[in-house]
């Protein structure tokens, strides 16, 4: 499978003279398309940082970012956000839905901010999917927290983007919501073909994933195919170590 994003010798710095903090250290890895990626790594460890450069939010210092095979630190801010709007679909712990707007209308912003239609087939699949489809008229106000982000996941697929990026997507949720979630991402990623790269603190939500990567001090530092809760949890013992 071709690579849905592809990071080369990426730096990223904050601070300067004494004060410089390095947040990646010449990372290169690629993420396959049609699969799920979840990023883990201590506090510190520029797991967020990574993933906000891959999503273009940060640019880097040094090296490159391909999505596809679009250079993300070679285009001007107006076209970055045009790819962000028509290729990236964001799920981020914060649920960041429009209070005074309904599931529906907050599922289908991005379509409504970019002047396009829905299409009513593809609208309806992840409506089923996300199990939303007797909320769609309640505010968020009116809605759990599980079903909040629910609506922020499927908000982030209407649009069929090519790649989506979650931010700890399960970490405000009870055990039992932040499990529907992931369910759902993982049947994206197997229904529905979609990339997803997450990152984690959590082993349990990392186990959903196809492949793991470990970072520590802005380095991968160790991955793992098909991992199960229990072989996360022994990697990183052993890097604890």
């Amino acid at each position: 499978m071709a690579a849905a994003i592809t990071v080369k010798d990426a730096a990223k710095r904050y601070g300067q003279g004494d004060a410089v903090v390095t947040a990646l250290a010449g990372i290169t890895a690629e993420f396959e398309a049609g699969k799920f990626t979840a990023i883990m790594g201590p506090s510190g460890s520029g797991k967020s940082t990574l993933l906000h450069c891959l999503a273009g939010l940060d640019t880097l210092d040094e090296g490159g970012i391909f999505l596809g095979d679009i250079p993300l630190s070679e285009l001007s801010d107006k076209d970055l956000t045009l790819v962000r709007r028509e290729k990236v679909g964001f799920i981020f712990q914060a649920f960041n839905l429009i209070p005074t707007l309904n599931a529906r209308e907050n599922i289908l912003l991005p379509l409504s901010i970019a002047g396009e239609s829905a299409d009513d087939a593809w609208y309806q699949e992840v409506v089923d999917a996300v199990g939303l489809g007797d909320r769609l008229t309640h505010r968020p106000s009116e809605l759990s927290g599980g079903q909040q982000q629910r609506v922020a996941a499927a908000r982030a697929l209407v649009s069929r983007p090519e790649i989506v990026f979650a931010d700890e997507p399960s970490g405000n949720l009870d055990s039992k919501s932040g499990e529907e979630l992931l369910e759902f991402m993982r049947t994206a990623v197997d229904k529905f073909g979609q990339t997803i790269v997450m990152v984690t603190h959590d082993a349990s939500a990392a186990s959903h994933a196809d492949r793991v990567i470990f970072l520590d001090d802005g380095k991968i530092v160790a991955e793992i195919l098909d991992p199960t809760t229990d072989s996360i949890l022994d990697k990183m013992k052993q890097l604890g170590d």
